[in-house]
């Protein structure tokens, strides 16, 4: 009997030592997660999601997939679930629904409501948008994704309409009249309600659908490998977690090399073969990604003067739901809610902003604004750091005026072609630097490059950069903060998946809502991009990127009236 329990005794003892032992070989493994390491990965297949309760084993997916785990105050969570409650969408009715019984934007129309009454500017034009589907029946369901416009196209006006869904088939489409004068209106179908759930299900389950890539360096030796805000499998990587802000970052871990020798940041690609074959068929161009819907009668309505008066009180509505936001008018902004000057001589861009720093962050989309201002302004001069092109940082100077116009691209995820590690800043930290005053001002957008993650990531980065934000303007309150909404832009079947006009809208509802309440501006690009008559682009043409830039310089300098 003893001998058998001292024989059991050294068997423990000889388990602990090896529980021990494999203990500290993956402690070292794992130790700031950048040890033997894998590269060269083109694409990385999927495994499952079951997360392991050891610390010792390997580290699957959910462990990567950190918005998933964050822990939120009572205050946070509470404002999450306002935000996913506004930004919920009608789903189809359960199961699948084949493309025969999808929203046809040919078999559909609409018509104008009130055509026959006697429309005077401010007046409300309602119209009534009936969906069917590819078999000519009327669709019973909502969640269909529409946008809308009124437009003149002789004046060069324009504005949008708001849609409501009666999730029934039928949508209501309502207007403002702002301008006298024959009306016209335009409806489309951006994408059906089926496509819609598509959508959906890829921002939830595939986060990793856009992917990235770093580039290792140290002597001769240089690897490449796969990085996300989400990384698949259970290789090791390296943890690039933001000390400051907690924003997540991770890359597969180099073969040979450690995690400290990255030297850039860049696009690796986009998956391919994310659609069964049914459901490829509700991204279709010409048949029902932003196709016309006709109507079913007049399509437009005149529309009669007011008086001066009565015109100037209209320009300067006031309350809290006014829609639209603005207007064109002669290729001019108007927006409805404040005066605008528009800064059509150089000189008057150059006495606004004398003596001041402006700081642009964000995408592509606010380095237009760099772009527009030092290529319209002769006494901007870029200075050049040697950046690479379109990627920044960018610097212009006039020294004339005293004038510092900067711009940096946001912190990962950016979908640029190659931006060095040493240039990855987080707004929120570069806020957190900067001293502000009087004569500091700062203009950001971050939309785009977030449209392929769950909203979590997104809500977490707005806060983070609200936080900096608020101690912004807390230590320097006369500096001025400027948020830039997102734009429409062209889609095609593949960019439907990536980048979607339907991801744009509800992340420009979450940035709308979580920068409300405090002391910034918008510049809304949405309805300036909706609105007008130019294709849509993700870089809007000139004359769309000259108003943005008036209604922003607006805020720089106000009108004296």
């Amino acid at each position: 009997m003893w001998p058998s329990f001292c024989r059991l005794q050294v068997f423990c003892m000889i388990l602990a030592v090896l529980a021990i032992l494999v203990l500290v070989h993956n402690f070292h493994q794992l130790e700031h997660l950048d040890h033997n390491t894998v590269s060269g990965l083109n694409w990385i297949i999927e495994t499952g999601d079951q997360q392991s309760s050891s610390p010792t084993t390997k580290t699957t997916r959910k462990h990567y997939c950190d918005y998933e785990h964050q822990t939120l105050s009572k205050r946070e969570q509470a404002e999450e679930e306002s935000l996913f409650a506004a930004i919920q969408w009608p789903n189809p009715p359960v199961g699948k629904i084949p493309f025969i019984r999808s929203t046809d934007p040919a078999h559909s129309n609409f018509v104008i409501l009130n055509s026959h009454v006697r429309f005077k500017v401010g007046d409300q034009l309602e119209v009534l948008v009936h969906m069917k589907d590819f078999q000519g029946k009327p669709k019973q369901y909502g969640g269909d994704y529409i946008q809308a416009r009124i437009h003149s196209p002789l004046l060069k006006a324009g504005a949008t309409g708001r849609v409501v869904d009666d999730q029934n088939g039928f949508y209501k489409v309502f207007f403002t009249l702002l301008w006298p004068g024959e009306v016209r209106v335009s409806v489309s179908l951006v994408h059906p309600s089926e496509g819609i759930q598509v959508l959906q299900r890829l921002r939830e389950e595939r986060p990793d659908r856009v992917f990235f890539k770093s580039l290792f360096r140290s002597g001769s030796t240089s690897e490449t490998t796969v990085c996300n805000v989400c990384l698949p499998g259970e290789l090791p990587v390296c943890n690039f977690t933001d000390l400051y802000t907690g924003e997540p970052w991770f890359c597969y871990k180099p073969r040979k090399l450690s995690c400290a020798s990255r030297i850039n940041h860049a696009k690796g690609g986009y998956q391919k073969g994310l659609l069964t074959p049914s459901e490829s068929l509700f991204f279709q161009t010409d048949v029902n990604i932003k196709v016309p819907v006709l109507p079913s009668g007049p399509d437009s309505v005149t529309v009669e003067p007011l008086g001066f008066t009565e015109s100037a009180n209209l320009d300067r509505s006031q309350g809290l739901d006014i829609f639209p936001l603005g207007y064109y008018y002669q290729d001019e902004w108007r927006p409805r809610t404040r005066w605008i000057r528009h800064f059509n001589k150089t000189a008057d861009i150059s006495e606004c902003l004398q003596g001041k720093v402006v700081h642009l962050f964000g995408d592509s989309t606010i380095r237009q604004w760099f772009e527009y201002l030092t290529t319209f302004v002769p006494d901007l001069v870029e200075f050049n750091l040697g950046s690479p092109k379109n990627i920044g940082p960018f610097m212009s100077v006039d020294l004339k005026h005293k004038v510092l116009l900067k711009f940096r691209c946001h912190g990962p995820p950016i979908r640029f072609t190659t931006v060095f590690s040493s240039e990855l800043r987080y707004i929120a930290n570069e806020l957190n630097g900067i001293v502000g005053g009087r004569n500091t001002v700062i203009a950001i957008t971050v939309w785009s490059h977030f449209s392929t993650f769950p909203v979590e990531v997104y809500i977490r980065r707005l806060r983070n950069i609200r936080r900096s934000i608020i101690g912004l303007l807390d230590r320097s309150p006369k500096t001025l903060v400027v948020i830039r909404t997102a734009n429409v832009q062209e889609l095609g079947p593949e960019v439907s998946l990536f980048n979607s006009d339907w991801y744009s809208f509800q992340l420009d509802t979450i940035m709308r809502k979580m920068f409300s309440g405090i002391a910034v501006f918008f510049v809304e690009a949405w309805e300036m991009s909706l609105a007008h008559y130019l294709p849509h682009t993700l870089h809007p043409q000139d004359v769309i990127v000259k108003n943005q830039i008036d209604a922003f310089l607006s805020f720089v300098c106000p009108s004296e009236t």
